[in-house]
């Protein structure tokens, strides 16, 4: 079994029992003191898990004929995991490129995971002086301009909402497309969030809350389905905003994300690469290209920790390029044209008169 992570309950999963048990410590810091998700701690469990099975056999603890994951973990104590070096650590990202052909990505996430726990032993319980992981460099990675939708493909979107909850479904594309929230956000919002100052608190990764300001079309979009949840007579999560029709329980991400795919494909708009988060990239390039919205401000609304992270979406697009080209003071300068024209004149006036 690769995760705990059940998909009918994506904020709950079983103890890490096949685990060291340092790793099931950091684990357990890392969702109840530092607030990280279930899904992101599930992720670090699973690289830090594989690390291990692999140092079994890079250390021939374990026979070669031993699939990696059948290796047992669970007997490796500190003195193993203060043992490893950064050579071995290298070993580990070279099996994972040859064997497991993990991309430059996949790499770094696992590195990133391993480096966590070891910067947690070196700071926080402060177990170990030297961090095998500092002098580990990030695999470069392949950045790429964030894939949107243009204004005409989003109106176009909104336009193709077909649904047995028309309220419901139009509602959560026009808040994806305003207000660039993501996935998990959307789905954990509750009624009570909607607030009458014209904001929506919105619990971000980490735990961390912000308001988001709304416009008119986000809350009429609203207005519209607060009333047609409220004739529900088998509602059942009473907290939640986007509730099926069915059951009267919580929308689940599965299911918002299958919304979304049958809207993009009513709009002619499925197979191009679009999906949930594509339209948080779309309301941010929007809001950045059109709106003219400031960096800082882009920041706060998309729940960023960094501007560094929001900078992505300052490319610019191809009329953004054609009028930064037209505005160059040089421009209109040809030298080289006026020159030339300048040298037939003088060549016309210096040519023999015809003869007579």
């Amino acid at each position: 079994m690769s995760t705990y992570i059940d998909s009918r309950h994506p904020s709950q999963h079983d103890d890490y029992k096949d685990c060291p048990e340092p790793v099931m410590r950091y684990l357990y810091d890392s969702e109840t003191i530092r607030g990280l998700s279930p899904r992101t701690v599930n992720g670090y469990y699973i690289d830090l898990r594989t690390f291990f099975r692999y140092m079994r056999r890079l250390r021939k603890e374990v026979s070669d004929d031993v699939p990696l994951e059948e290796i047992d973990i669970r007997q490796i104590d500190m003195d193993f995991i203060q043992s490893v070096t950064t050579s071995e650590i290298y070993e580990f990202l070279y099996y994972v490129t040859r064997e497991q052909n993990n991309a430059p990505a996949s790499r770094a996430r696992k590195l990133s995971s391993i480096k966590g726990f070891y910067k947690y032993l070196c700071n926080k319980l402060k177990v170990m002086e030297k961090n095998p992981t500092d002098d580990i460099g990030t695999p470069a990675l392949k950045k790429s301009l964030p894939k949107y939708l243009t204004l005409n493909q989003g109106i176009e979107l909104l336009q193709s909402v077909e649904s047995d909850f028309y309220e419901r479904d139009y509602c959560i594309i026009t808040l994806f497309l305003n207000c660039g929230m993501r996935l998990s956000e959307l789905i954990n919002i509750n009624v009570s969030d909607v607030r009458d100052d014209g904001t929506i608190r919105i619990v971000g990764k980490g735990n961390k809350e912000r308001l988001v300001y709304l416009n008119d079309a986000c809350k009429e979009a609203l207005v519209r389905l607060i009333e047609e949840r409220a004739k529900m007579q088998n509602l059942q999560d009473k907290k939640a905003l986007f509730v099926s029709r069915r059951t009267g329980k919580r929308l689940s991400a599965r299911r918002v994300q299958q919304i979304v795919e049958s809207c993009l494909k009513a709009a002619g708009l499925s197979g191009q690469g679009y999906s949930v988060h594509k339209l948080r990239h779309t309301a941010a390039t929007m809001m950045y290209q059109e709106g003219h919205v400031d960096m800082l401000a882009l920041k706060e609304i998309l729940g960023h920790a960094h501007v560094s992270t929001t900078e992505i979406y300052t490319h610019l697009g191809t009329q953004q390029l054609k009028d930064a080209a037209e505005a160059s003071p040089f421009a209109k300068v040809d030298v080289a044209k006026d020159a030339r024209t300048a040298q037939k004149k003088a060549e016309a006036n210096k040519a023999p008169a015809a003869p007579e």
